[in-house]
Formats: structure tokens, C-alpha cells, sequence
């Protein structure tokens, strides 16, 4: 039986993958103003998965978060969020290997704009590829 040859193409603007770390019902530091602490993911925008697998997300993907401590007004109710940093270890396109200290998310609107007019720490590029919004209230970029 003969060999197939393995076609490898470079595929334009397609991006690395980046590793999951944040399953459903992870806890997150809020880290803009909004007056919310801290959120638990329960769900993921656009995850698509396998059956009995639990959603998962990571740097850039949009989520949806509930409030767990903060503002009352902000307590126990369903918004939007998008993840800038997280634990696990994930690798760039150069080889680089990027791991930060906490897991981390800010408030969006629907539309991906900011709710918050400062976030507070390091920002991953990848979540800013993703949301050009965020870099008007980002600090540092990582």
C-alpha cells in the first residue's frame, strides 16, 4: 500500500490556538471599575464542544459571567465578559510561552465595548487582537 503524501499548507491569519484553561463555574478576578469582584463563568460564547464536555475558555474568548461579590446592584445577574488573562500556560506563534498570576476578566456590552473606564494589571495581546476596544482602557500590554 502506498504512502499518502501529508499536504501542509500555511494558512494566512489563521492564529495559534490557545490553550482552555477557564472551565464553566471557574471563579475570576474582575479587573476593571465596574464595581464587581469577583465572576463565575457560566457559559462560553461560540464554544462549540463534544457531548458531556464541559465549556471552557481562555484569553480573548467572550464569556458569560455572573457577579459573586461586588456592587448589590451588579450581584447575581447575568453579563458579559471577556477573559484577558489566565493560569494555565498558553504558547505564542514565536515560541514564547506566556503564564500569568491570576485568572482574569473584564465587563463587556454585547457588542464587545467596554463597561469599565480603566482595567486594572496586564492585558494579553491575544485578547486585544480579538477586542480592539479594549486597548483604550488597557495599561499594559503582555
Amino acid at each position: 500500500m502506498a504512502r499518502r503524501a501529508v499536504r501542509r499548507r500555511k494558512l494566512k491569519g489563521v492564529k495559534p490556538r490557545v490553550s482552555r484553561g477557564l472551565p464553566v463555574m471557574a471563579k475570576l478576578k474582575c479587573a476593571d471599575n465596574t464595581g464587581a469582584r469577583i465572576l463565575q463563568i457560566i457559559g462560553v460564547i461560540g464554544y462549540q464542544g463534544r457531548k458531556g464536555r464541559l465549556p471552557s475558555a481562555s484569553v480573548g474568548d467572550m464569556v458569560v459571567v455572573v457577579v459573586k461579590q461586588g456592587k448589590h446592584d451588579l450581584l447575581h445577574k447575568p453579563f458579559k465578559a471577556v477573559v484577558i488573562r489566565q493560569r494555565k500556560p498558553f504558547r505564542r506563534k514565536s515560541g514564547q510561552w506566556v503564564v500569568f498570576e491570576d485568572n482574569a476578566a473584564i465587563l463587556v456590552n454585547d457588542d464587545g465595548t467596554p463597561r469599565g473606564s480603566e482595567v486594572k494589571g496586564p492585558v494579553a495581546k491575544e485578547a486585544l487582537e480579538k477586542w480592539p476596544s479594549l486597548s483604550a482602557v488597557s495599561m499594559t500590554v503582555v
